[in-house]
């Protein structure tokens, strides 16, 4: 078996992932997983590292946020013998936290080493993977800013992304059509979720999980500012689901259209533009889990 390709975003998490590199080798020489380290220039490069690991039948292992695992796991999608390996190195960490993988990147090396193998699902957003969550609108301004926001605000960086994006807000009219069924709404934003969490923590789809098959889709119409601001927080409990203005549907293949341009964000990282159509991809990498993985 060839080495492990420890493919790393340097500076993921305002460079956190350059820093503790060290520590993640040591780690992974410590338990006995032979690796070769792989920096990456962007996500084109990281999706060509893992498809050469793919190649080889080499464990691919991702050192960085939540859009580097994304592109790691689409480039071993459709290598059925591929297995991907988590460590969390960015801002975010929503699919590491997902699955039950320990915060602490070196720490996480026990579940590359130890692990058990677990299939799970990812979503395409016109045939462009994505592993945790793809969203317009709303959070289409809000990514961007957070993007752009200062290092040093670390995992604030959502929250602080979205208070921006709130004071110059305007809603918008979207047209959806999930599985055969279309539906117009008004208001701030659409998410697709193939797993629960975004954003640092943020309990968006609460009841999405990782391997059934099916998009989780998250509608929430318009409100007052203020109002959608006392309600934010609750994002994080994942118990703004009971608002009235949210609702919840499941589905295989979604098509997103609006009636102005919006960007479609996956993983914290821009995707594609709309009109969209976003689509579940059952069973399309195993990943490296927790032997007693989150629920």
């Amino acid at each position: 078996m060839p080495a492990a390709r420890l493919i790393v975003n340097p500076s993921a998490g305002g460079g956190r992932a350059g820093r503790v590199l060290p520590d993640v080798q040591a780690a992974l020489a410590r338990l006995g997983v032979p690796q070769t380290t792989h920096p990456t220039r962007d996500l084109p490069h990281a999706r060509e590292l893992a498809g050469e690991a793919a190649a080889d039948g080499a464990l691919a292992i991702a050192l960085g946020g939540d859009g580097l695992v994304g592109a790691v796991a689409g480039a071993l999608a459709g290598h059925p013998g591929s297995v991907l390996g988590v460590l969390p190195g960015g801002r975010g960490n929503d699919f590491a936290r997902v699955l039950g993988i320990p915060g602490d990147p070196a720490q996480a090396c026990e579940v590359v080493a130890n692990g058990v193998v677990r299939p799970i699902d990812l979503g395409s957003v016109d045939g462009r993977y994505f592993a945790c969550i793809a969203s317009t609108g709303f959070d289409s301004d809000a990514n961007r800013i957070a993007n752009g926001a200062p290092s040093w605000l670390g995992g604030q960086v959502y929250t602080y992304g979205a208070l921006r994006a709130l004071a110059a807000w305007k809603p918008a009219t979207f047209t959806i059509e999930l599985d055969g069924t279309e539906r117009t709404y008004r208001g701030y934003s659409i998410v697709a979720a193939n797993s629960s969490c975004y954003g640092g923590g943020m309990r968006i789809a609460p009841d999405a999980v990782l391997d059934d098959g099916l998009l989780d889709v998250v509608l929430t119409e318009q409100i007052g500012r203020v109002r959608f601001l006392l309600k934010l927080g609750k994002v994080f409990k994942g118990t703004h689901v009971r608002e009235p203005n949210v609702h919840v549907l499941r589905g295989r293949e979604l098509r997103i259209a609006c009636d102005r341009p919006f960007e479609i964000y996956a993983d914290g990282d821009p995707i594609g533009e709309l009109p969209v159509v976003v689509r579940a991809v059952p069973s399309a990498v195993r990943v490296l889990a927790p032997a007693a993985p989150a629920t």
